[in-house]
């Protein structure tokens, strides 16, 4: 009875309490939270875990959201905290990866939002994108079957979760 009561008053605190004190529930209505997709976990491989991943990309994991131009995340088995799947097929997240070895002071970028990428396209099946300009190196692999919506929507996440920095090309 205790436990009913205090969900009544939340209720009527979120629904304004303009019942005129009737006790009446609010109608509350919305869209459901997603969930992840029901897929078997992807196996992932990463990096070691340096310190500075350890440091930025924790932040930028709880910040991930759980649906991705149109797919769910789905469970990902990894060595690393720092990996993230979204759909089938899957597009993939790793914060914390090398630099890139085609990036060099020659490399042409591609700006989404405030992010810098580096993509690598050298592979017919995939496309990697790496966000150059952070306190680590942020990978998204992206079937090449697929466009970049993915890379735009999470350009504003990594924008606002991660600091950004003039890139640092190899030589």
């Amino acid at each position: 009875m205790v436990v009913v009561a205090g969900v009544v008053v939340l209720v009527r605190v979120v629904g304004g309490g303009s019942d005129g004190g009737r006790g009446t529930v609010a109608d509350i209505s919305g869209t459901p939270s997603p969930e992840r997709e029901d897929l078997p976990p992807l196996a992932v491989d990463v990096p070691p875990v340096t310190a500075e991943a350890d440091a930025a990309c924790p932040a930028l994991m709880s910040a991930l959201p759980l649906e991705l131009a149109g797919e769910k995340s789905r469970a990902v088995k990894s060595s690393s905290p720092f990996a993230y799947a979204w759909g089938d097929p899957p597009v993939v997240l790793i914060c914390g990866v090398d630099r890139p070895a085609g990036f060099v002071a020659t490399s042409g970028l591609i700006q989404i939002d405030a992010v810098q990428w580096y993509v690598d396209d050298s592979d017919p099946d995939t496309v990697v994108w790496t966000a150059v300009d952070r306190p680590v190196y942020v990978q998204l692999s992206i079937p090449s079957s697929l466009d970049s919506a993915s890379a735009t929507e999470l350009s504003d996440v990594i924008a606002k979760v991660l600091p950004a920095q003039q890139p640092q090309p190899g030589g």
